[in-house]
């Protein structure tokens, strides 16, 4: 289930480069959405890296993929992120930027949502600052489907230095050493790989 809701608008092309972020932010908030089933952990085994620190990380993925089963990987993010007596990793950029949830990190990600026209779904109960929903909504920023589809570059990084940037980096380098991730390891290396190329590029755009 989509962690938010879009109000698709008519949008304008994307880069292929930009397509590619987009789908680099929409596979990670997949993974930490739900676990992947059988047809998906086939799909992540036929990637493969282009070399680099990002490249090395997806070709972890992939051999994870290929390694896995989809009934422990499902055990594995139960436990990981429900947890019968409290989850492993807390995903939330609240409990990160402050260590408490629905703090103010909350508040301020809603207010910037509301600005930009992002609404969570009604059938979602989770806070809004779960790392999925996060890399659904740059995902979205990067398309053009928020607002009027003209945030830029800039809309971007103020976004993600405030909501993505501020912690999710520690968060995915936290669920690399997790103790139950097998699988997950290897999303954690993805993951922070992936923000270290993405804040690399919005220092040389500044």
């Amino acid at each position: 289930m989509s962690r938010a809701v879009v109000d698709h608008n008519v949008q304008p092309p994307v880069a292929e480069e930009e397509h590619l972020r987009a789908q680099i932010y929409t596979l990670l908030a997949r993974l930490l959405a739900r676990a992947p089933d059988a047809g998906l952990l086939a799909a992540l085994g036929g990637l493969a890296g282009e070399g680099g620190e990002f490249g090395t990380a997806l070709d972890r993925l992939a051999e994870a993929a290929r390694g896995s089963d989809p009934a422990a990987v499902e055990d594995e993010f139960t436990t990981l992120f429900i947890g019968v007596g409290g989850s492993e990793r807390t995903p939330y950029g609240s409990y990160y930027l402050t260590g408490f949830l629905n703090e103010k990190p909350l508040a301020d990600l809603r207010a910037d949502m509301a600005r930009l026209g992002i609404a969570r779904a009604d059938t979602v109960t989770e806070p809004e600052d779960h790392i999925a929903a996060l890399c659904e909504m740059m995902a979205g920023l990067i398309g053009g489907e928020f607002g009027d589809g003209a945030v830029g570059l800039d809309g971007q990084r103020a976004f993600y230095d405030r909501h993505v940037g501020s912690w999710a980096g520690r968060f995915f380098a936290d669920l690399e050493t997790s103790p139950s991730a097998r699988f997950y390891r290897a999303v954690g290396a993805v993951g922070r790989a992936f923000l270290a190329v993405e804040a690399r590029a919005f220092d040389l755009a500044a």
